[in-house]
C-alpha cells in the first residue's frame, strides 16, 4: 500500500512550553510531548501514555505546534494516574478489538469505535453474526496483538488519496464518511498498527503493550450513523483498564449492577410497569411505586413551602408559538413529539417546510404536495407566485401561523414565565419562586429508552425563581443548598458538581456575550464560596444559560446526573419579563431553573438500584408486616395493625395458615423493613416480637415502644443499608471520550 504523508505545516524554530508547575522552557519548534517528558525524567517518559496540549489530549509523538499556536504552550504529560489516559487506552483497545475481529472473521466493514463512560464499542458490518460465544476467540487474538506491542502510528493524507486507499481496502463505510461527514476537510488523519489502518482523529497510546487488562462485554444491533433507516450493523462492547485489579473491580460492579437492575426489581416488587398498549417510554406507576413517589413529593413540597416557594399547575400542552419564543422549538425539535394541528393539513405543511429547508424537494414531489394540500383544504394561492425556497417557506409559514398549533410540553419554564407575566411585579415582590411537579414529554429514540431511567414522559420537581440581578447569588446559593439537603435525605452524599458552560465557538446558544459572562462568573463564585468541588465542561450548558449539575455516586460507585440548577438571563429577555424597580422604571428579572430530583422517574429508578429495592423505612411502600403465629392470634394481630396504622405506618397483616418461617421468608423476599411476629405471650403481654430485615430477631418489646422506636427511625429518615459496596475501579475516563 502506498500513500503520501502530508506535513501539517512548518513549525517555528523555537517554541516555549509551560509545564504544570508554571515554569516555562524553550524547545525546538518540532518538539513532541515525548521529547519534553524525556527532558524532565526518563522515568516520566517511560510512564507517559499521552499528553494534554492546551485543552486537547494528543499523542506523545505529535508535535505540540500541530495542536495549538498559543505561546507558551501549556503541556501536561499524562500517565496511568490521570483520568484522561483511560479514555486514550480504551480508544486504542477499540482499534485492537476491530483488528482482532478482522483477523478472526474476514470481510469486516469498519464503522466507528468511540469510547463510553466505562469502556468502548465498535460498530461493524460482517457476514458472521457475532455472539458472546465468539468472545473467547476474539480476546485470544487481541492478547496476541498486545504481546506484539506494535506502535500506533499517525499519518495525514489528502481526501483523494484517502478515498483511493480506503476503496482499495474495501472499506465502503469509511469512504462514505469521507464523502459526507468529512466533506469540508481537505486532509484526514489515519492510524496504522501493523496491517490495520483506520480513519481516526486519535489520540492513541504509544503501543498496544500498554493494554494490561480488557474484556469483551456484549454485542448488540446498531445503525450506520444512528439512522434507523440506514444500514444495520453489529456493535461490540468492551472495556479496558490499566490493571487486572481495576478490571476485576469493574466487572464486580457490573455484576452487582445487574443484580440491582431497576427494571427487574420493579417487576419483582410491583413498583412500575411499561405497557406496549400505553406506549414505549411511558411509565405506569403501580401502587407501591406510586407510594414511593408520593412520599418523595410530599417531602420536598413541605420543604419548599418552608423556603418560600409557591405551588403552580400548568397544562400538558402549549401553543407552538410559546416554544418558538422560548427557543425550545425548533432548537430541540428532533427530541420532541410532532406538533398537533387544528387543521387536517397541518402535518403536511410542516413536512413541506422542512423539505424546502433541506433543499430536498423535487419538482414532482412539489406538485404532489400541492395536490395533497388541495385535498386537505389548504388554501395557499400565494404559493404559485413565490420565487425561490425562502419565499415559498415564508408563504407556508404564514398559513401555518394562522392555524392552531400545539406541542406536548417539552419544558415547564415557558409556562412559568407566563405565570410570572400574568401580573405586574415590583422589586418588592421578588424573588418569586414558582414550583410544580410538571410532566413533560421528549420523543427519545426507542433504542435509547431504559426503564424509568430514560423515558418519554417524565415528571420534573421543577421550579423557576425570578429575582433581581442583586439577588442572583443568594438565590443560586440557596438552590444549591436545597439540592444538597434533598440528596442527604436519601443518603446520597458522595457527589461532585459539573459546571456546564457554553462552547464559545458554537452558535446554538442564545443571548448576549455580557449576560453569558455574568452568569458563568456568578456560578463559579457561589460554587467556590460553598466549597463544592466542581469541574467545568464547555459545550454542556443549556442553550439559554450555564448550569450546575450534581453528579452523584451510588453505593456501588456508579455516577448519575441528578439535581440541576441553571442560571438564565435569556428567557426573561425573550419573553419580555419585567418588574418595576425602586427607580419606578421597568427592569428585567433573572431566572433560575432548578430541579433537585431531576425527574421523578429517573430519581426513583436510581433509588431502586441504589437500595437494591430495599428502601429505608421512611420510603418503604410497606413499612411493617404483622405475622401471626397461628389463626388463634388473628384478633391481636389485627389490633397491632390498627395501632400501627393509627400511628401513620403503612402496614399489612399476614393471616395465612402457613408456618411462621414461611411468612418470614416471604416478607424478606418482598424486602419489608420490619416484621412483627405475634403469638400467645405477645397477646398476653401486649408485646410484639420485632424482626428486622437487616439484623434479624430483635426480641419482644411492648407495642407502644415498638411504635415509638420505628417512628423515630422515620422522623430521622435514617438510612440503614444492607448492601456491601463493591470496590470501585481506581480511575475512570470521566469527561474524555474519543471516536474515530
Amino acid at each position: 500500500m502506498h500513500f503520501n504523508m502530508i506535513a501539517s505545516g512548518s513549525a517555528p524554530s523555537v517554541v516555549q512550553i509551560q509545564l504544570p508547575d508554571g515554569s516555562v522552557k524553550e524547545f525546538p519548534g518540532d518538539v513532541t510531548p515525548l521529547a519534553i517528558a524525556e527532558s524532565i525524567s526518563p522515568r516520566l517518559a517511560q510512564a507517559a501514555i499521552a499528553a494534554r496540549v492546551g485543552e486537547k489530549v494528543t499523542d506523545l509523538k505529535r508535535p505540540v505546534t500541530e495542536t495549538t499556536d498559543v505561546q507558551p504552550v501549556p503541556v501536561q504529560i499524562l500517565t496511568e494516574k490521570d483520568a484522561a489516559s483511560l479514555g486514550v487506552l480504551r480508544h486504542s483497545c477499540a482499534h485492537l478489538m476491530a483488528r482482532a475481529i478482522m483477523r478472526v472473521f474476514p470481510g469486516v466493514q469498519l464503522a466507528f469505535g468511540p469510547t463510553t463512560g466505562n469502556g468502548y464499542y465498535y460498530d461493524l458490518d460482517l457476514p458472521h453474526k457475532l455472539s458472546e460465544d465468539d468472545f473467547a476467540r476474539i480476546e485470544a487474538e487481541m492478547q496476541k496483538l498486545v504481546e506484539m506491542a506494535e506502535p500506533f502510528e499517525r499519518f495525514i493524507t489528502n481526501r483523494d488519496e484517502a478515498l483511493a486507499m480506503l476503496e482499495g481496502m474495501g472499506q465502503k463505510l469509511k469512504c462514505e464518511h469521507i464523502q459526507s461527514g468529512l466533506a469540508n476537510e481537505a486532509t484526514v488523519s489515519f492510524y496504522r498498527q501493523g496491517e490495520f489502518v483506520d480513519l481516526c482523529r486519535g489520540p492513541h497510546i504509544p503501543d498496544a503493550g500498554r493494554i494490561k487488562a480488557f474484556r469483551l462485554l456484549s454485542v448488540a444491533g446498531a445503525y450506520w450513523k444512528g439512522d434507523a433507516s440506514g444500514q444495520q450493523l453489529q456493535r461490540v462492547y468492551g472495556t479496558a483498564w490499566f490493571s487486572q485489579k481495576d478490571l476485576d473491580a469493574h466487572l464486580e460492579q457490573v455484576n452487582e449492577a445487574k443484580r440491582r437492575d431497576h427494571r427487574v426489581l420493579g417487576k419483582q416488587l410491583n413498583l412500575f410497569s411499561i405497557s406496549p398498549e400505553v406506549g414505549a417510554g411511558l411509565c405506569l406507576w403501580l401502587p407501591k411505586g406510586a407510594t414511593v413517589r408520593a412520599l418523595l413529593e410530599e417531602f420536598i413540597k413541605g420543604e419548599l413551602l418552608k423556603r418560600g416557594y409557591q405551588p403552580v399547575y400548568t397544562p400538558h400542552i402549549g401553543r407552538v408559538e410559546l416554544y418558538e419564543t422560548s427557543g425550545h422549538f425548533p432548537y430541540y425539535r428532533d427530541s420532541q413529539f410532532t406538533p398537533l394541528y387544528g387543521h387536517d393539513g397541518g402535518q403536511l405543511v410542516d413536512f413541506w417546510i422542512r423539505k424546502l429547508q433541506d433543499g430536498a424537494l423535487s419538482e414532482a414531489d412539489e406538485k404532489s404536495l400541492l395536490a395533497s394540500a388541495k385535498i386537505l383544504g389548504v388554501e395557499i394561492p400565494e404559493y404559485a407566485a413565490a420565487s425561490g425556497n425562502l419565499a415559498k417557506i415564508e408563504v407556508l409559514r404564514t398559513w401555518e401561523k394562522q392555524q392552531e398549533r400545539y406541542l406536548l410540553k417539552p419544558m415547564n419554564c415557558p409556562h412559568h414565565a407566563q405565570i410570572y407575566k400574568s401580573m405586574q411585579r415590583s422589586y418588592r415582590d421578588l424573588p418569586v419562586r414558582l414550583a410544580e411537579f410538571g410532566t413533560v414529554y421528549r420523543h427519545e429514540q426507542s433504542g435509547e429508552l431504559n426503564g424509568m431511567l430514560r423515558v418519554r414522559g417524565l415528571t420534573q420537581d421543577d421550579a423557576h425563581l425570578f429575582c433581581t440581578p442583586e439577588q442572583v447569588e443568594e438565590e443560586f446559593r440557596a438552590t444549591l443548598q436545597l439540592v444538597q439537603f434533598v440528596l442527604a435525605s436519601v443518603g446520597l452524599e458522595d457527589y461532585r458538581v459539573q459546571l456546564s458552560l457554553r462552547d464559545p465557538k458554537s452558535d446554538k446558544y442564545v443571548g448576549s456575550e455580557e449576560n453569558w459572562q455574568r452568569a458563568e462568573a456568578s456560578l463559579r463564585g457561589v460554587l467556590t464560596e460553598l466549597n463544592l468541588p466542581f469541574t467545568a465542561r464547555e459545550g454542556e450548558a443549556a442553550f439559554y444559560g450555564p448550569k450546575a449539575d450534581f453528579m452523584v455516586k451510588d453505593c456501588i460507585g456508579r455516577e448519575w446526573q441528578l439535581g440541576t440548577v441553571q442560571l438564565d438571563y435569556n428567557l426573561p429577555e425573550r419573553f419580555q419579563l419585567e418588574y418595576v424597580g425602586a427607580d419606578n422604571q421597568a427592569h428585567r428579572p433573572v431566572m433560575i431553573h432548578r430541579a433537585p430530583f431531576g425527574s421523578m422517574e429517573r430519581f426513583t429508578g436510581m433509588l431502586i438500584e441504589h437500595f437494591a429495592g430495599a428502601f429505608p423505612l421512611w420510603l418503604a411502600p410497606e413499612q411493617v408486616r404483622v405475622l401471626s403465629i397461628s389463626d388463634k392470634f388473628e384478633g391481636y394481630a389485627r389490633e397491632v395493625e390498627r395501632e400501627f396504622r393509627a400511628a401513620g405506618f403503612r402496614v399489612t397483616t399476614d393471616l395465612r395458615g402457613a408456618k411462621i418461617n414461611g411468612k418470614i421468608r416471604d416478607a424478606q423476599i418482598e424486602l419489608i423493613p420490619y416484621m412483627l411476629v405475634v403469638g400467645g405471650k405477645d397477646q398476653e403481654n401486649r408485646t410484639v416480637s420485632i424482626r428486622d430485615r437487616i439484623e434479624g430477631d430483635l426480641g419482644a418489646v411492648p407495642l407502644a415502644e415498638a411504635i415509638a422506636r420505628l417512628q423515630q427511625e422515620v422522623t430521622e429518615k435514617r438510612i440503614r443499608s444492607v448492601a456491601k459496596p463493591a470496590p470501585a475501579p481506581a480511575t475512570s475516563n470521566e469527561g474524555e471520550n474519543y471516536a474515530d
